[in-house]
């Protein structure tokens, strides 16, 4: 449904034009939909919405529409001299909760009603104060035999001057607890600090657990669900890789755009995102990123509910993180023992907007200006043209402090004096060496290299690239298999000779300490390598043959 639907409509509450969508949801709506239940965001819940569900059986034939009265005195006309509300049957009702018969609406002809009432009413009272609510009330006024008035404790309502104590007398007659003043959780109530903490309390709740509660649903089974369930079973529980098995099986819950993201209307042809993920252990390298990356940043975060709550109150008080609007942040919430790195990849891959994408790791800085380095490299290698993997050769600090480079020839000397290294060199040589580092050092123009075994180098190709391999989890060929599946599709392997990106130290993940104790983890990632290879063999053929021959020569 297009805002224009309603946009017509002079409005001074603080919601602007989305405070009257609701108006338009029998049109906006499947017509198949014969009821809904509609609650504003700042709604808490303190039961089984189950039970508001079943209000719909106490409603008349003529009934169509379920609210609570108004609990403050806004429409009785008494808050201040000259005070003129719009129309309401006595002290009028709150929207916060709905309950609407759709169908039912829809016969009525719900949408002539209340633009009727609504063109009616501006004619004397020029705007709506109280957005949605305002229209509502006054078709109300005209018909009271369309509502259903539910009890108040359906909507306890913490505006100012509110009656809201009359709903409840003990914390287990409470159903929904309604923050409709401006001042959201600072507003002035009896009970406001009981009423906060059992907002704070539910939002830190472990949403699975939440989940879980749905098993005993009677809803038919869902065809994907089906096919979950049947691969479920399928695992042998014996096999020593089980657990693996099992992570990449689990459907995690997710948060897309968990924060406020402007999206690109006409989008840069050579436009580039940088796309990562993250834990909240990692969360402190978001600020320098940003400082050092202009452009667009699509980012994963795997987080508990608990964590998620946090890391709000974290981008909030940033004054970098929330001058950003080109920032999305999509929430992957944590379940099962294993960090689902390439899930969280192809998560934030999948929520780009640019043609092109830099695929990075979170603990690196890219050097400054490399938003626009790419994005002119981009066009002169005429990207749009060719299947082309741009490699951004990666460099490291051991030092928590760092002068960061300014070019590359501050880079190339830092490397000379031992403050700076080639990626891994020290432990993972085979990941990055490929890029040929003696050559970058006098390069003044893009060059080919040659796909190795256990090549790794962050990149930046089109949006549209394959996409990670989400078996593996935790630690080790989460990369190495994407790269070699970009040469399976002929990506041509070209290193930029004036990008590069430093490494930050930081403490050894989880995961990393666990392939390096359990010999069972090592054998098992092994497993999965083996099994890439023979589906990747599957996928490209002869093509292939060439990734079981390297590994079989290791």
């Amino acid at each position: 449904m297009q805002p224009s639907e309603v946009s017509w409509i002079p409005n001074k509450h603080y919601s602007g034009i989305y405070g009257l969508m609701k108006l338009t949801l029998t049109k906006a709506l499947p017509s198949s939909l014969s009821k809904v239940i509609v609650l504003d965001t700042d709604i808490t819940f303190a039961t089984d919405i189950a039970e508001l569900w079943a209000v719909f059986g106490k409603f008349s034939d003529k009934q169509v529409i379920g609210l609570v009265e108004n609990q403050s005195d806004w429409y009785l006309g008494n808050l201040w001299k000259n005070h003129k509300p719009w129309p309401a049957l006595g002290r009028g009702f709150n929207t916060g909760v709905i309950l609407l018969l759709l169908d039912r609406l829809r016969r009525l002809s719900w949408e002539q009603m209340w633009r009727l009432t609504a063109e009616r009413e501006l004619m004397s009272m020029l705007s709506t104060s109280l957005a949605d609510q305002d229209i509502f009330n006054a078709v109300i006024k005209q018909d009271p035999a369309l509502v259903y008035r539910l009890p108040c404790f359906w909507n306890v309502q913490l505006s100012d001057h509110t009656r809201s104590e009359q709903c409840y007398t003990e914390v287990s007659d409470l159903k929904v607890i309604h923050w409709n003043s401006p001042k959201k959780l600072r507003v002035k109530n009896k009970h406001v600090e009981f009423f906060r903490n059992l907002y704070l309390t539910f939002l830190e709740y472990d949403g699975n657990l939440l989940r879980r509660e749905l098993f005993g649903c009677a809803s038919l089974p869902s065809p994907p669900s089906n096919q979950l369930q049947q691969a479920l079973e399928e695992l042998d529980e014996d096999d020593p890789c089980y657990d693996f098995r099992r992570q990449h099986l689990v459907q995690h819950r997710v948060h897309l755009f968990f924060l406020q993201y402007e999206f690109l209307a006409l989008p840069d042809p050579t436009d580039v995102t940088l796309v990562a993920q993250l834990s909240m252990d990692r969360l402190q390298m978001l600020e320098a990123i940003c400082k050092h990356w202009a452009g667009p940043i699509s980012l994963a975060l795997y987080m508990s509910d608990a964590e998620a709550q946090q890391f709000l109150r974290y981008a909030q008080a940033s004054e970098v993180l929330s001058a950003r609007r080109n920032v999305a942040y999509h929430i992957v919430y944590k379940e099962g023992q294993f960090y689902p790195i390439n899930l969280l990849r192809n998560v934030a891959l999948a929520n780009t907007q640019t043609p092109y994408v830099f695929l990075t790791d979170i603990d690196f800085l890219p050097m400054y200006g490399l938003y626009d380095y790419l994005r002119s490299s981009i066009q002169q290698l005429e990207l749009s043209h060719r299947k082309a993997a741009l490699i951004v050769p990666a460099f490291e600090t051991l030092h928590y402090r760092l002068t960061f480079p300014k070019s590359k020839a501050e880079l190339l000397s830092m490397l000379d004096m031992g403050s700076l290294y080639t990626f891994r060199y020290h432990v993972w040589p085979k990941g990055h060496a490929p890029t040929d580092y003696a050559k970058w050092r006098t390069a003044t123009v893009p060059y080919r290299v040659a796909w190795q075994p256990d090549f790794e180098p962050y990149v930046v190709v089109r949006r549209d690239c394959p996409k990670y391999d989400q078996r593996f989890v935790g630690f080790g060929w989460n990369k190495v298999s994407h790269i070699m599946e970009l040469d399976a599709q002929e990506y041509e392997l070209l290193v930029l000779p004036n990008a590069f990106m430093i490494h930050m130290p930081h403490a050894p993940s989880f995961d990393i300490s666990k392939f390096r104790l359990s010999a069972g983890y090592r054998g098992c990632l092994q497993t999965l390598r083996e099994e890439f290879h023979q589906d990747l063999s599957r996928r490209y053929g002869a093509a292939a043959l060439k990734y079981l021959t390297a590994e079989r020569s290791l």
